[in-house]
């Protein structure tokens, strides 16, 4: 065989990368990889049905909004304040209307100060966004109502209180005695002016105790007899929820927009009383805090208060004054350099940030479960 005989040797056919042409395999996984991007932008853009939890504004109370004093007072003595009595708040992104990405959930997850719940925890199910808002300017009204009084009660203020019978737990006997619309007048012989007196008068009784209850039903007094019962907390009660009416003997106005709900409530008492009383009451300190408030004192828990703290201590607080029954949140969340107080009551409160003020901090109840 001669050399012209042999048939040269060819490799088989490659593309010709010369050419611009891709391998069809290639092509595939190229397509594949694109439309997977494609699918997880889209799937991280997508609403969820969680609600997200940051620290939101922190506002002095004992200082100014747009100019204004937050805490404004006229018909009353008032009095210069230094140090800062601050309410704390919480952002929430998400809820009825306002649905939340899974991209926002993740970089939630990666701040660490920020919580994300399912949005059924945050929001009554059903319920918009415009019924939301309102509820929660409702709230607010009435938590800035309940501070006042529990401030001027605290400060020895007489405040007239009418006590209107808002509806009763089906379950209590009072529920079929009292009615929508009625006035309590007294019960047990004695006569009730505020919350206070009325819950004072029924510590005096047992639950299961045949009370006579003084009422105003349609312009005309009588007396009821009905059955005490007992609350979750153990106190004695008539089962029935009362909205209180006040006659405040001067004004008492809280400029604030935009923040909702009841959780400011200590803190506006706390810089009412302030306002109302000759010197420092925070002694120039920074002092920040969180809790409902009845018309009582009482101090209620609120949610949140792990992002409360977090932008407490950002604005430079010192102390945070948190309520008693928040403290199992509190524990193990508490930022570097702020120190948390419990609190139960707003004279106690008081007291505590008087303590805070002379600088006898040793004996501050803590949260500590």
């Amino acid at each position: 065989m001669t050399d012209q005989d042999q048939t040269p040797f060819r490799e088989p056919d490659r593309p010709d990368r010369r050419s611009g042409l891709i391998d069809p395999r290639t092509a595939v996984m190229l397509v594949a990889c694109l439309f997977a991007v494609i699918l997880s932008a889209v799937v991280v853009l997508l609403p969820v049905k969680y609600a997200i939890l940051s620290p939101g504004p922190v506002l002095n109370t004992l200082g100014e909004v747009d100019g204004k004093p937050l805490i404004s007072i006229s018909g009353h003595q008032t009095y210069k304040t230094s140090g800062t009595l601050d309410l704390t708040t919480v952002s929430v992104i998400g809820g009825p209307d306002r649905s939340v990405s899974l991209a926002q959930v993740f970089a939630a997850w990666v701040r660490g100060s920020s919580a994300v719940l399912p949005e059924e925890s945050v929001f009554t199910p059903g319920e918009t966004q415009e019924q939301s808002d309102a509820e929660n300017a409702a709230e607010m009204t009435s938590s800035q109502e309940n501070a006042t009084a529990a401030a001027l009660s605290t400060l020895d203020i007489d405040v007239p209180t009418t006590l209107t019978v808002a509806g009763s737990d089906p379950s209590s006997p009072a529920s079929k005695v009292l009615k929508e619309d009625d006035v309590i007048l007294g019960v047990g012989g004695s006569e009730v002016g505020d919350l206070a007196e009325l819950r004072t008068t029924l510590a005096k009784t047992r639950a299961g105790d045949d009370v006579q209850v003084r009422i105003r039903r349609d312009g005309r007094t009588r007396t009821v007899t009905t059955q005490t019962t007992q609350a979750e907390d153990g106190d004695t009660v008539l089962g029935i929820y009362i909205t209180p009416d006040f006659n405040f003997p001067f004004d008492v106005k809280i400029q604030i927009e935009d923040i909702g709900g009841p959780s400011a409530g200590m803190m506006f008492a706390l810089g009412i009383i302030d306002t109302l009383t000759e010197g420092d009451l925070t002694g120039g300190k920074d002092i920040a805090g969180t809790g409902t408030i009845d018309a009582d004192g009482t101090v209620g828990p609120i949610g949140g208060i792990r992002q409360k703290l977090v932008g407490a201590r950002n604005a430079g607080a010192d102390y945070f004054l948190a309520p008693a029954d928040n403290c199992n949140e509190v524990v193990g969340h508490v930022p570097d350099g702020l120190q948390v107080v419990r609190v139960g009551t707003l004279d106690q409160a008081r007291t505590d940030v008087e303590k805070i003020a002379s600088g006898d901090t040793a004996g501050l109840p803590a949260c500590t479960s």
